[in-house]
């Protein structure tokens, strides 16, 4: 027997299992067990404490069409709580229990976030409260379609692992070696494949917009586009290889208004690279709207600047 391989696997395995226990050792007491019960009937999640005075942050689908529903900590104490806002578009949601809960848990960066890194996911599968699986971020950059009526927008930046999850995971932390979360677990994509919504400045910006008013507001512009490789010349010139044609300007959309034409091919906005669609949707909150949003396009092998002004999406 190799004992010299032996010992090098039974310390890292050591070193693994004490990661694991003590992130579950810090967030267990944060994360509640949901039971909602709403026009459409019961259902069941997880969230995460992240304010010292009752804030959950779940899932829009773990809440959705429900007002309030109770919540169960790890320590069996059990609290009502009502839906503060949710926003399906982005699959996040902001509850808050009628009396303490868990502590908070710490909100982190999923920005900064590689491939390979360990990561625990705790939630409430199928009712089980304080479950903890563990694995590795196995994508970054994912995307994920949401719908709310006829709107339909990406979930940019979405995380894949293959730390185990179950139905009841929803709304369940994701987070890494240091506890800190990371992502709102969403999703189970397959057998070995889970999403999480990620922590980030555009999410921290829509849960602060729950938190305060219980809605999030959005801008619109009412163009769509489709990536296109710019030409070689100009995209030495941009340092930028990508950029977004122009597939459909809705009429007397701000787009449309501004002077936006089918065919162009969008460069910048807001002073910030358009190589997809996510890069776009990322300055389509609140704070744009209304507001005068310089836009750079390509048209005719020739760049153009105009002026749009973003209205509320409806």
């Amino acid at each position: 027997m190799d004992t010299e391989h032996t010992d090098v696997d039974a310390q890292a395995l050591d070193a693994y299992s004490r990661v694991v226990t003590g992130v579950a050792a810090s967030l267990l007491p944060s994360v509640a067990a949901l039971s909602v019960r709403g026009p459409r009937g019961a259902g069941a999640g997880s969230a995460v404490t992240f304010t010292d005075d009752g804030f959950l942050l779940t899932n829009a689908h773990v809440v959705q069409h429900a007002s309030g529903g109770e919540a169960t900590f790890a320590d069996g104490t059990d609290a009502r709580f009502d839906v503060v806002g949710a926003d399906p578009l982005s699959d996040l949601a902001v509850v808050r229990v009628h009396h303490a809960g868990g502590p908070a848990a710490p909100l982190g960066d999923a920005d900064t976030l590689v491939i390979g890194q360990l990561v625990v996911a705790v939630g409430n599968p199928m009712g089980l409260a304080g479950s903890v699986t563990a694995g590795v971020v196995s994508g970054l950059g994912r995307s994920l379609p949401a719908r709310d009526g006829r709107h339909v927008r990406v979930i940019d930046s979405v995380i894949q692992t293959d730390a185990a999850l179950n139905p009841g995971n929803s709304g369940g932390a994701l987070a890494n070696s240091a506890g800190t979360v990371v992502g709102i677990n969403t999703a189970v994509a397959g057998y070995g494949l889970g999403l999480a919504v990620p922590i980030n400045t555009t999410t921290r910006q829509i849960i602060g917009d729950l938190v305060a008013t219980g809605r999030v507001r959005r801008a619109w512009l009412g163009v769509a586009g489709v990536p296109v490789p710019l030409p070689p010349p100009l995209a030495t010139r941009l340092h930028q290889k990508i950029g977004l044609r122009v597939v459909e300007v809705v009429p007397d959309s701000p787009a449309g208004t501004a002077g936006i034409y089918l065919g162009d091919i969008l460069v910048t906005a807001g002073g910030h690279p358009t190589q997809d669609v996510q890069s776009l949707q990322r300055l389509m909150l609140g704070q744009t709207i209304g507001t005068r949003l310089p836009l750079t396009v390509l048209r005719r092998n020739a760049l153009v600047d105009v002026i749009a002004t973003p209205t509320e999406l409806q």
